[in-house]
């Protein structure tokens, strides 16, 4: 698979956008390519298509007439990045985020910021936020860097202006990654669209649909780490409009000896939220009213605690499986 998507890499002019992260890369690519439809030949990671298998496939998908290529990158360790990278050959890098994510593996901030900053050896532009220290040691001298800060969005009537630009997300914690995308489409010389952009997320991420009697489901059951999981309560609070709440939270997966930590950090977090139901043991540190040992468990005990016109936050980490659980609810 690297061999054929390396061959068709070689073969294509168009220009390679590759985006990394702690957090915030899947929907940091989805809204770049919603800001590139109808602008420009474009090919885009589908879904969370970001490994040795994923990354081949995407650049399969290139046709001769291809302009830009939005691909992802993930990684489980040092160098796989930069494996990536060298099949992609890319000529804007986007770090999204250095977060503690995938300590169980990498050990040290340190060492996540080192595995996500080897994307920069291979880049000509490379975007990064404006605050991460940890990455800074990290970025090679002599390439265009680009820097992004905290958006400052604007919400009405179901619609987020960042900069001006108009989205149809209502989620606080996507406009960040909105600027990101944004200050892509600048370096790749492309004006920003009129009207509002409409963007799909990836399947399990930030999805919205109506639940029976008013209510609210929000299944972003892809994946969790801290960051993400505080921005989503705080998102589910903003979106409740009167409405209970209820939170179903599986575990936060490779956090390493500090996880019990960080799961009592998102206990401390849930201020506002009605009803919190755990998944998974490490989830019994959120303090939740109910409790379920897996995801198969936990659908009872939603539709046990869940009532028509509440609004439903459905997260947890890709381990715990807790789409079922938001399919159910459906």
């Amino acid at each position: 698979m690297a061999a054929l998507g390396r061959a068709v890499r070689e073969r294509s002019v168009a220009r390679v956008v590759a985006i990394t992260g702690s957090v915030g890369k899947t929907s940091t690519k989805d809204i770049l390519a919603a800001l590139l439809r109808g602008r420009v030949r474009f090919v885009a990671a589908q879904d969370g298509f970001n490994n040795e298998l994923g990354l081949p496939l995407t650049l399969c998908r290139i046709e001769p007439d291809t302009e830009v290529v939005v691909a992802e990158l993930a990684m489980r360790g040092l160098g796989q990045i930069r494996g990536l990278a060298e099949i992609a050959r890319p000529h804007i890098g986007v770090i999204t985020a250095i977060a503690p994510v995938h300590l169980g593996l990498l050990g040290s901030i340190e060492n996540i910021a080192r595995a996500k900053a080897e994307l920069l050896d291979f880049v000509e532009i490379a975007i990064v936020p404006e605050n991460a220290p940890d990455l800074e040691p990290f970025i090679p001298s002599g390439i265009d860097v680009r820097r992004f800060g905290e958006a400052e969005p604007l919400v009405e009537n179901g619609v987020t202006s960042v900069r001006g630009v108009r989205f149809s997300f209502t989620a606080r914690h996507q406009a960040t990654n909105a600027l990101a995308a944004l200050t892509v489409l600048d370096a790749l010389g492309i004006d920003p669209p009129d009207g509002i952009v409409e963007v799909e997320f990836s399947r399990w991420r930030s999805q919205e649909s109506e639940l029976s009697g008013g209510g609210l489901l929000i299944n972003d059951a892809w994946n969790a780490n801290p960051i993400a999981m505080r921005a989503a309560l705080e998102h589910l609070r903003d979106c409740a409009n009167g409405r209970r709440t209820v939170a179903i939270l599986g575990d936060m997966a490779e956090l390493g000896p500090e996880a019990p930590r960080f799961h009592e950090e998102i206990a401390r977090a849930r201020n506002g939220i009605d009803v919190v139901i755990g998944v998974g043991e490490l989830a019994r540190g959120y303090s939740p009213d109910a409790w379920a040992a897996n995801a198969a468990e936990a659908v009872g005990l939603a539709r046990e605690h869940v009532r028509p016109g509440d609004a439903v936050l459905v997260k947890g980490s890709r381990s715990v499986g807790l789409e079922i659980v938001a399919e159910a609810l459906s």
